[in-house]
């Protein structure tokens, strides 16, 4: 049997090139048409069915007339005459003026109630609404929330009114399409597509819960829905980052999960009523993971102080880290603030603490974010007299005493060491302690003495331990600092 050999030849370098080029263009292709398969065609239709629900708002103001030449030339200028005599001829001089303001807005029922930004219609005397008809209605305002910004209005009418629904704002992903609508810098109804560029945005505010988009935004969209492409509100537009006024594609819009129970409650009460826990709290950082017995990671909120209120009544404490809140997980301060402010006054919830290294479970009747009271109560042991001032940690320090509450402005039963001085070069420093600030507590035990710090050293040494955990109060707001101890 005859075999024969058959050789095959190699590619050249030149066809190897060849052949990757065309696999290259191939795949550039392919991802070219998968991009123009995500991208609508059109937001035609999306904006023909939800158009009728935004809305135009036109507010008036009336504004006392000014009183003189202020701000054009000093008072008791040679010219102060001059210019006032010149304000009466052009009919200013003391007359009131009337002044109006542009926004925006969208009918979330048929009855005519409209969702819309606080600043937008904040100290209004009128409030005009203009539908996408063309039809104006004016309306009054039901409730507003200075904290997220977010205000009710009402309008009166015997016809059923077009309206747009709230959809779930925590199920818009990075990167999905949504559309902004709008009264743009007063040139009326507008529409403005573009991504979700980020969520979980906080500018200001305890309770903000941003959506950033790079949907165009400009002045006149505040109070404008921000929609997903089933036509479902996300956000209300609120504010943009501009460094000149327009828009540059960083907008911002407040969660619609956020506006929907402030919109139920301004409803239902005409303001908000939030939960209240009464405690000070900071977050847990890296550094104090190891000076804190029982932490494993850095989660959680730390309470800073427990002035009269709730928590005070429930049992906790300064010091105690707290890991769950109502059944919910608190990885930060953030979280924390925002799920008892979503939590019903009156509400008894178990809180989950961390203390001397052991979970607590301890229950607490939540009191009114509104109605709280802000005076601070805390009892303490009168603190002893100890003239000498020592060093420790790059800290200089010396008992609190009356004095010195004054000076710093303490309440009259703060206890504590005030720091006098601090090295520049000691890790004190690094860590933002200043001179005038007191120390109330180490290791969450109050401090009354110097020798008390020098003994929570020593226990903090003995227990392996490389930082101590300091409780510092600077202008009455208390912090927790973790200290390295090592030497």
């Amino acid at each position: 049997m005859n075999t024969q050999a058959i050789a095959v030849s190699r590619p050249s370098v030149a066809q190897f090139r060849a052949l990757w080029i065309s696999a290259l263009a191939v795949l550039l292709l392919l991802a070219q048409t998968l991009v123009a398969q995500a991208r609508p065609e059109s937001f035609a239709d999306l904006a023909e069915k939800i158009s009728p629900a935004v809305v135009n708002i036109t507010t008036s103001t009336v504004v006392a007339g000014r009183t003189g030449p202020q701000g054009i030339v000093p008072e008791g200028s040679p010219f102060e005459d001059f210019f006032r005599e010149f304000q009466d001829r052009g009919g200013e001089g003391d007359q009131p003026r009337r002044t109006s303001a542009l926004g925006s807005g969208f009918v979330i029922s048929e009855d005519g109630y409209v969702v819309t930004n606080n600043h937008v219609i904040d100290g209004a005397d009128e409030i005009m609404i203009e539908f996408f008809s063309g039809g104006e209605l004016p309306a009054k305002v039901i409730g507003k929330d200075p904290n997220t910004d977010i205000a009710l209005l009402k309008v009166e009418t015997d016809q059923p009114l077009p309206f747009v629904s709230f959809g779930d704002s925590d199920a818009a992903r990075v990167g999905d399409w949504v559309m902004a609508m709008g009264n743009p810098l007063g040139q009326g109804f507008s529409v403005s597509a573009g991504i979700v560029s980020a969520r979980g945005r906080a500018l200001s505010g305890s309770y903000d819960d941003y959506i950033q988009t790079d949907a165009a935004i400009n002045r006149g969209n505040s109070g404008g829905p921000l929609f997903n492409m089933d036509g479902d509100v996300v956000g209300v537009n609120t504010a943009i980052l501009s460094p000149n006024g327009g828009s540059i594609g960083i907008g911002f819009s407040m969660a619609s999960n956020v506006v929907v129970k402030v919109v139920e409650q301004l409803k239902e009460f005409g303001e908000t009523r939030r939960g209240w826990l009464g405690v000070r709290i900071q977050n847990v950082g890296e550094d104090m993971v190891d000076a804190i017995d029982g932490l494993d990671s850095a989660s959680g909120a730390m309470i800073t102080d427990v002035p009269e209120g709730p928590a005070k009544e429930a049992g906790l404490l300064a010091g105690d880290v707290i890991l769950s809140f109502d059944g919910q997980d608190v990885e930060d301060v953030r979280g924390l603030v925002r799920v008892v402010g979503n939590a019903n006054v009156g509400k008894a919830v178990r809180v989950v603490v961390l203390r001397d290294g052991k979970t607590q479970t301890i229950k607490v009747t939540l009191g009114r974010r509104e109605t709280a009271d802000a005076a601070e109560s805390e009892v303490t042991d009168e603190p002893s007299n100890e003239p000498m001032e020592k060093e420790l940690m790059g800290l200089s320090l010396i008992p609190l005493n009356d004095t010195m509450r004054e000076e710093l402005g303490a309440d009259a039963d703060t206890v504590g060491l005030v720091v006098t001085n601090v090295d520049e070069a000691s890790k004190a420093f690094d860590k933002g302690l200043r001179a005038g600030d007191i120390l109330t507590e180490a290791s969450q035990q109050k401090l009354k003495s110097v020798e008390d710090l020098e003994t929570r050293i020593d226990e903090a040494k003995d227990a392996g331990r490389k930082s101590l955990l300091l409780l510092v109060r600077r202008a009455g707001e208390p912090r927790f600092v973790a200290l390295n101890i090592e030497e």
